[in-house]
């Protein structure tokens, strides 16, 4: 398993950034996100915990299902099913108010599961995807935030 961590300080409030992330819907606004949708509701919440989402990206297609939701500091998540196949263990956000913001912690554990060449796959082809489109959905969340408040 390869763990694969961005971070980014967004120029926000904790609550405004954690409901922009957390409202995947958002995340179209990304160039590498063709659609996302809520395929089922969460407990106390829309994206809470037990709700399940669908991601259709550039890279391929996913359903989650978010496992914790603490709102407006943490949401974690799996992946259930994804096209092409990988191995999923976790999805974690976390978000601190900070003096610039909030930052953002993203990050994921997951593998190609290729016999012998799937460590190397994922090490060399899925971290620097999966990292670059996590950055380009933070850039979008920041750009997006930013004109909120202008």
């Amino acid at each position: 398993m390869e763990t694969m961590t961005v971070e980014r300080t967004i120029d926000a409030p904790v609550e405004e950034v954690f409901a922009w992330l957390t409202t995947t819907t958002n995340y179209t606004r990304s160039p590498l996100v063709l659609r996302c949708r809520l395929a089922r509701s969460g407990e106390g919440a829309p994206y809470g915990a037990g709700a399940v989402r669908e991601h259709l990206w550039l890279i391929g297609w996913f359903r989650e299902r978010i496992t914790h939701y603490d709102p407006p500091y943490a949401t974690e998540y799996v992946v259930e099913r994804s096209l092409p196949p990988a191995r999923h263990e976790l999805g974690r956000m976390t978000f601190t108010e900070t003096a610039g913001g909030t930052h953002v912690t993203w990050t994921t554990r997951a593998e190609i599961p290729v016999p012998l060449i799937g460590p190397f796959l994922t090490r060399r082809l899925a971290r620097p995807v999966i990292t670059h489109a996590f950055r380009t959905i933070l850039d979008a969340a920041g750009t997006a935030l930013a004109k909120q408040r202008t």
